[in-house]
């Protein structure tokens, strides 16, 4: 691993850390850290994005690397835009067919990209027949006819790319949707369920406590009639329970 060149490492599916994780000893971390706290005193500026002009040479990939002046960077070996554009056909290189370009008299606004699909689709099962013609014939004259299906090819996904801003914001609306749907449900059900209790705490203040027996009572007989007075409270209490959760 070590012998690989730097790109190669980069790209490789589990790449060895960067070669700089070296620099971040802990007395350069705090070397760094006492200038990075100076300057802030006198400039201002927040700690994790501040960067001190003029540090040493050992010092420098402590620091936050500055925003790319080309808006480009590589991470692992991939190249990377600030401006996440689709590019264009032409700028890739690639003949952009009249079928699928927008001239100047068409608004991009009111452009029927499926109906482009449909006709390009239509054009490479066409393409498809006359290869198989040109293969059964004469082989050596497929070459132009591979390419063609190439380029409709790449114009086909062209046209899907072009539908995937649209297709971020309408799964973020529905995504949103369901949680805000799945709130007010949830919300629904707890109101349900606590008018209920209510209505079962209203229902159980409602019952009368039953006067204790008389005084003349033997033990024996109070004890009975206190048994029966709970017993009947009971099924005073699951009836009323009973009649608001049915």
């Amino acid at each position: 691993m070590a012998d690989q060149p730097e790109g190669n490492a980069l790209a490789s599916t589990f790449p060895n850390p960067p070669p700089f994780w070296k620099d971040f000893t802990p007395s350069k971390v705090a070397r760094i850290e006492e200038l990075r706290t100076a300057h802030i005193q006198q400039h201002g500026g927040e700690p994790l994005t501040t960067r001190v002009p003029s540090v040493p040479e050992e010092l420098v990939n402590l620091q936050p690397p500055s925003e790319p002046a080309d808006g480009r960077w590589r991470v692992f070996g991939d190249q990377y835009m600030l401006d996440d554009k689709l590019p264009t056909l032409e700028e890739q290189g690639i003949a952009n067919l009249p079928s699928t370009s927008q001239s100047d008299s068409k608004d991009a606004k009111h452009f029927d990209r499926a109906l482009e699909l449909k006709r390009l689709a239509k054009s490479l099962l066409l393409n498809f027949l006359e290869l198989s013609g040109t293969l059964s014939v004469n082989p050596s004259h497929a070459e132009a006819k591979v390419q063609d299906l190439r380029t409709m090819f790449i114009n086909f996904h062209h046209i899907l790319n072009e539908y995937r801003p649209h297709q971020a914001r309408e799964s973020a609306i529905a995504l949103m949707q369901e949680h805000l749907d799945r709130t007010r449900t949830e919300t629904m059900a707890i109101r349900a369920q606590a008018d209920k209790a209510r209505r079962v705490l209203d229902g159980l203040g409602s019952l009368s406590v039953p006067d204790a027996p008389p005084k003349q009572a033997t033990e024996v007989e109070a004890e009975e009639d206190w048994d029966k007075v709970a017993s009947q409270r009971d099924k005073d209490v699951w009836v009323v329970t009973d009649a608001h959760f049915t």
